[in-house]
């Protein structure tokens, strides 16, 4: 059996250094090309645009960075020169995020690729700057795509193959990466020339311009219904825009694929699925988790093999749009899949759990699905403990055993 490998280094133009998750997800952006910079600081964030500034002040960036007075202005600002046609960039976390919750619901029905590094941080209250995953998973409905790094080196992939992906589909992607663990934890992370990335990402040419010559405006207030413009040409109402934005969101799939297989051809790191396996050839027991906790989940997985438990990890790396067809594939085997959310959906269950369950329904599956709330506000999320849990829910899967109604948390109470 094959272990996933995590970094395969096969660029021999790229350099190897080691880099914090903030720097490496500048260095993706520099190494972008990106035009426009708009940020506003918050913990854990603030290193990753501060460093772009510091890209822009020695000329290593040609960017026009502007310093703004809120998140939501930052958002404003990468939405109007994404419209003149320029490669915009921004990051924020936790409350910024929140902040910015009307421009992602702009920036997504304006169809701008605009890129986003959210650097995953609690939401308040009580106020908590540590790490879980609530902030982007409160804002997956507003059409973004969603992309999730697992370690420092898919946080610099990710941002350069979230530009040609954005660029191809017109819909805004978010690059997002655990806070702390990811973002300021140092690791080695192989840098590809400049080169070789303007040979896989081309430069952006807009489909929206802004020219004094040929007035138009956007966004104007549309009706339910299509309508004729002033030139006679009927156009679409409110409801054939919205549709468009979906289509373009289920169809992102197969781009975001191909963008992920055509930057393994060149760099040696293949992207080419929604999500990464872990021994699942043989397992009967799957751990589902996103982010850094899938790693962690890998650990624990070791424990249950030795243990004699056929069990293995499957890591959502994208998770707006959900790669729904292709993980019922991935989990057709499954006798017990316990899934991991570092995030809730208060009344419910965590947000992973739900689209799990979701894709599962109606495929002939007959895995049982066990949920654990885990790691929110920073708690500390030990292999032993996922293992534990995995163990607990083995009597799920004896015969006329319902799942729980809610989900079970890792902690104290």
């Amino acid at each position: 059996m094959k272990r996933s490998s995590v970094l395969n280094v096969a660029d021999r133009n790229a350099s190897v250094q080691i880099l914090d998750g903030n720097h490496a997800a500048a260095e993706g952006a520099k190494l972008s090309r990106v035009q426009v910079v708009a940020a506003y600081p918050i913990t854990p964030q603030s290193p990753v645009t501060e460093t772009l500034s510091e890209f822009v002040e020695e000329g290593n960036l040609n960017a026009e960075y502007v310093a703004v007075e809120s998140e939501h202005s930052a958002l404003a600002v990468c939405t109007s020169a994404s419209i003149v046609g320029a490669r915009t960039f921004t990051a924020t976390s936790s409350h910024g995020l929140a902040y910015m919750h009307e421009m992602l619901h702009w920036v997504a029905g304006t169809r701008l690729p605009v890129v986003l590094a959210c650097v995953n941080r609690a939401i308040g209250a009580p106020w908590n700057v540590l790490n879980d995953q609530q902030d982007s998973i409160s804002q997956r409905d507003t059409g973004w795509i969603q992309i999730y790094a697992r370690n420092n080196q898919e946080i610099l992939d990710s941002v350069i193959q979230a530009y040609k992906i954005a660029e191809a589909v017109y819909v805004p992607v978010m690059v997002c990466y655990d806070g702390y663990i990811l973002s300021h934890t140092e690791m080695p992370v192989d840098i590809p020339s400049q080169e070789d990335v303007d040979r896989f990402l081309p430069p952006y040419k807009p489909h929206t311009t802004l020219d004094p010559a040929k007035p138009r405006n956007y966004n104007l207030v549309t009706l339910a219904n299509p309508r004729v413009n002033a030139e006679g040409v009927l156009c679409h109402g409110y409801m054939e825009i919205r549709y468009l934005l979906q289509e373009a969101l289920q169809n992102s799939r197969e781009t975001i694929a191909r963008v992920g297989q055509e930057f393994g051809e060149l760099f040696g790191r293949s992207y080419a699925k929604m999500f990464w396996e872990d021994r699942l050839d043989d397992a009967d027991i799957v751990i589902v988790a996103m982010g850094s906790l899938a790693m962690e989940a890998t650990v624990a997985a070791d424990m249950l093999r030795e243990e004699g438990h056929k069990a293995g990890v499957l890591g959502l790396r994208v998770f707006r749009p959900f790669p729904k067809s292709d993980l019922v594939k991935a989990l057709k085997k499954s006798r017990l899949i316990v899934v991991f959310d570092k995030n809730i959906s208060y009344g419910l269950e965590g947000a992973t759990c739900s689209e799990i369950k979701s894709a599962l329904y109606g495929s002939g599956a007959n895995a049982v699905v066990r949920n654990f709330i885990v790691g929110l506000g920073g708690r500390d999320v030990k292999a032993r403990e996922l293992a534990d849990a995995v163990k607990k829910s083995l009597s799920s899967m004896k015969e006329g055993v319902l799942n729980n109604e809610y989900p079970e948390w890792i902690c104290e109470i």
